[in-house]
């Protein structure tokens, strides 16, 4: 197994986390201090939800429309990119006296633009790192995510005790520009990873290749589903505890750093795929508690602990790659963010709403037992799918 160090002393691994710790950092900050105002403006736990993680509802349009560039286009420059267009809407969300509309208009569009970050991102990290090193180095990327949240929420928090949030957006649109000139500055020019321009009839012959493997559609579905019920319930912390959102936020960013070094680092490679369900369960089971209203210590630890279960992804992203080709690893990773994303725009829309029509508790426990059926039924799909690709394998001799 290889070890960080090994990792870090990889030429671009350092300044690409750096990148994407800085960007991480201004969307965390950016995205409390959002929902903070808009909750402040409405009142309403759909909206405020909605301004949060609504953004994500536009990468589904974006997976459609945009996912053959991110194998297809410059990595360097499409992520330098990338960054200076957030930080010029995030610019434009801290202007005084701009409607809620304009604010969702604005949020849709970053939501849209964004979906091509993750599977830039993905297919790069494929390059940069061995296969052998994928798993190692992807955990690293996602603790530094629950890290770069676990900071960014409580600093957000704070800085919203100290600062407007219209002063906190205009940080978070400096932290975007500061995440530009580290990937322009510490990447190397890459050439992209397919030939082709890209186009949107190139993206659907692509996602309908992905999608043509029985295999991949229920990794697809293990990835996206569990996770956008529990985080459509993760949108309703800053209406369950509006003076508390941060910590909450921040709780479940360090369970979630915990699960991936486990999985990353401590779990041997052997074990990884017995522990997609276990996770996933995990990721739900505790929010079933919030039926019972419990205060902020208490659902602080539950967000914790869910939010080890997390560390699922890393486990089906690997068993993704095994299935996906070489040169289609970009727009496979872009079709999983895109796709996880616009399903935790649907989870919150689908919580706030329930939320609307009863509580934020309700609606947490809800979406919660949503997840457990889910991700049960998916389990029996793979084992029988799994079953039958065993039987159906030709014997080899001894």
């Amino acid at each position: 197994m290889r070890s960080y160090r090994s990792l870090l002393r990889t030429p671009e691994f350092t300044p690409f986390l750096l990148s994407f710790t800085v960007s991480a950092a201004a969307q965390t900050i950016g995205s409390l201090a959002l929902g903070t105002l808009v909750f402040r403006a409405t009142g309403s736990p759909l909206l405020t939800a909605l301004s949060m993680f609504g953004p994500h509802l536009a990468m589904l349009a974006g997976a459609a429309l945009l996912l053959s560039a991110a194998d297809r286009l410059a990595p360097r420059a499409i992520l330098t990119g990338l960054s200076l267009a957030f930080a010029a809407a995030t610019a434009v969300l801290a202007l005084p006296g701009l409607p809620v509309w304009a604010v969702f208009v604005v949020v849709l569009l970053q939501g849209l633009v964004a979906s091509l970050g993750g599977g830039v991102r993905g297919g790069l990290l494929n390059e940069i790192l061995t296969k052998d090193g994928y798993v190692l180095g992807r955990s690293v990327y996602n603790m530094l995510w629950g890290l770069t949240q676990v900071t960014g929420f409580a600093t957000g928090g704070a800085l919203l005790v100290l600062l407007s949030p219209r002063t906190c957006l205009l940080l978070a649109a400096g932290l975007y520009a500061a995440s530009a000139l580290v990937t322009r500055l510490g990447l190397t020019a890459r050439p992209p990873r397919s030939s082709g321009r890209p186009s949107v009839a190139a993206t659907w012959r692509t996602n309908a290749v992905l999608w043509s493997s029985r295999s991949r559609r229920l990794t697809y579905l293990g990835l996206w589903v569990p996770n956008g019920l529990v985080v459509g319930g993760d949108s309703l912390y800053v209406s369950y505890a509006p003076d508390s959102a941060g910590t909450l936020y921040a709780c479940g960013a360090l369970g979630m750093f915990a699960g991936d070094l486990a999985v990353g680092r401590l779990i041997p490679p052997a074990w990884r795929p017995r522990l997609a369900t276990p996770l996933r369960l995990l990721l739900a089971v505790p929010y079933l508690f919030f039926v019972l209203r419990p205060g902020v210590a208490v659902s602080a630890v539950a967000a914790m602990v869910a939010s080890v279960g997390f560390a699922a992804s890393l486990v089906l992203q690997e068993r993704l790659m095994s299935l996906t080709p070489d040169d289609l690893t970009g727009q496979a990773l872009g079709l999983h963010t895109t796709g996880m994303a616009a399903m935790q725009g649907v989870g919150a829309a689908v919580a706030g709403t329930v939320a609307q029509l009863t509580s934020p508790a309700t609606a947490i426990t809800v979406m919660a037992a949503g997840s457990v059926a889910v991700t049960l039924t998916l389990a029996a799909l793979t084992r029988n799918e799994d079953f039958r690709a065993t039987a159906t394998r030709p014997a080899t001799a001894d």
